[in-house]
């Protein structure tokens, strides 16, 4: 996952739905649903930033990030020492560190702006941070003294904790986990960030979260009825559905491919009935599919391609209709082959 810099150019505006979009599905999650299968996870600082910061006010903006996530989830977040096993492991690298130079999902950094930090999905737990970023507590801001910008340790490290969790970026212009959060001032959680967590991890604990989340105001994110019911019944979970579009029942055939790791796989869909003016829809283990992601997943009309690895792997399903009507699914099984 990857936090872009203040100050790029070429970034175009999203548009901000009206008031019922908050109903749409903007968050994404991976394509295999990566998840912990655990709530307490345990984190240790393995470097600190030479720029700026101490490690003692870095720990502060870590636990400050932290804290974001478990104040409106299950989640607990404990510092270990950099000895001791924990799940999730945080560092500031150069340019070039070890999981740059052999992932094809986390570039090598780039130096001052750019790219900031990136982090890991489940249950890999790493997340590294540009050591040649200016990091502060407090906002994002140019410094025309240093000539540099000096960027906001605790909102950058919170959208890297919500890819260390699961989350892919969030289509929600307004949502931490959008591509252009920093870019675009966005600090706060927003509703976007809990949706997606409860359809990656499930309703999450009613008594926990339904007084932090009226606090904040998240409960009357549709209705006004919402905002009475969340703290004195906490039936949101189950009487107000989540945001999602329809899933499709399994296909009756699925073609299973075995292949090598790292090979390029393209599937295509509805060639020969596109002429009845059909549309395509792909799932990855009935889960829609709606956007492309670079070096990870393409998705075009009639084709979706993959790099084979160890979290494309599972069931893709095309579905074409024309209206309700189905005119044709296909379905493909892949695993991968080391």
């Amino acid at each position: 996952g990857d936090a872009a810099a203040p100050g790029l150019s070429g970034v175009p505006p999203t548009r901000v739905p009206g008031p019922l979009a908050p109903r749409r599905r903007r968050y994404t999650l991976t394509p295999a649903r990566l998840r912990w299968d655990h709530f307490n996870l345990t984190y240790r600082i393995l470097s600190f930033p030479r720029n700026l910061l101490s490690p003692r006010e870095t720990r502060r903006a870590l636990a400050a990030a932290f804290r974001m996530w478990s104040d409106v989830s299950p989640f607990s977040f404990r510092e270990v020492a950099p000895e001791q096993p924990s799940d999730l492991r945080i560092g500031f690298y150069p340019i070039n560190h070890t999981d740059c130079l052999v992932s094809a999902l986390h570039h090598c950094f780039d130096g001052p702006t750019g790219e900031l930090a990136h982090a890991f999905f489940p249950p890999h737990g790493g997340i590294h941070f540009d050591d040649s970023e200016y990091w502060v507590l407090g906002p994002t801001r140019y410094s025309w003294k240093k000539g540099v910008w000096l960027t906001d340790l605790v909102h950058v490290a919170a959208h890297e904790i919500g890819h260390a969790l699961g989350l892919m970026h969030s289509q929600h212009g307004r949502a931490l986990m959008h591509l252009n959060a920093t870019l675009r001032g966005w600090k706060a959680l927003s509703q976007d960030e809990l949706w997606g967590l409860h359809r990656l991890y499930g309703c999450l604990d009613r008594l926990f979260v339904c007084a932090s989340w009226a606090r904040r105001g998240f409960c009357d994110a549709r209705r006004r009825l919402m905002k009475r019911l969340c703290p004195s019944s906490c039936d949101f979970c189950y009487e107000f559905p989540f945001p999602t579009v329809a899933t499709t029942p399994p296909p009756p055939r699925t073609k299973t491919r075995l292949v090598p790791e790292g090979r390029n796989v393209t599937f295509r869909c509805g060639h020969k009935i596109l002429h009845k003016k059909g549309k395509v829809y792909w799932y990855k283990d009935q889960e829609p599919l709606e956007f492309s992601y670079p070096g990870y997943l393409a998705l075009g009309e009639a084709h979706l391609s993959i790099i084979a690895n160890a979290v494309n792997e599972g069931t893709y399903t095309c579905v074409v209709r024309r209206q309700q009507r189905v005119l044709t699914t296909y379905s493909w099984r892949v695993r991968v082959r080391g």
